[in-house]
């Protein structure tokens, strides 16, 4: 293969990548758990957009169930999000083995 061919290549897959990084820093996945009690809005670059916790579920002698339901949104909403981005960066480096 043409070295000048390969250079062209990468750097058209390097605006690519740029350009699929801003869209999904752009695009969001949402997720909740315990019914709806929580409710998580992340980007698919992985970063946390909104947390929303139902005044029904705060209670202080309910602390755990807070913190389990707290955490069961975020790490949902976090992997759902990563599931995205990962697809996406492969559509653009289909066919080489790339760490995404």
């Amino acid at each position: 293969m043409d070295m000048m061919k390969m250079m062209k290549q990468a750097t058209a897959m390097q605006k690519d990548i740029k350009k699929k990084q801003k869209a999904l820093a752009k695009q969001e996945v949402k997720f909740s758990s315990k019914g709806d009690a929580v409710k998580v809005t992340a980007t698919c670059d992985i970063k946390i957009k909104t947390l929303e916790i139902s005044p029904e579920i705060v209670n202080p002698d309910e602390i755990r169930k807070l913190e389990s339901a707290v955490f069961d949104a975020v790490r949902g909403a976090l992997t759902m999000a990563q599931r995205v981005a990962e697809k996406e960066m492969k559509s653009i480096t289909a066919g080489i083995n790339l760490p995404f």
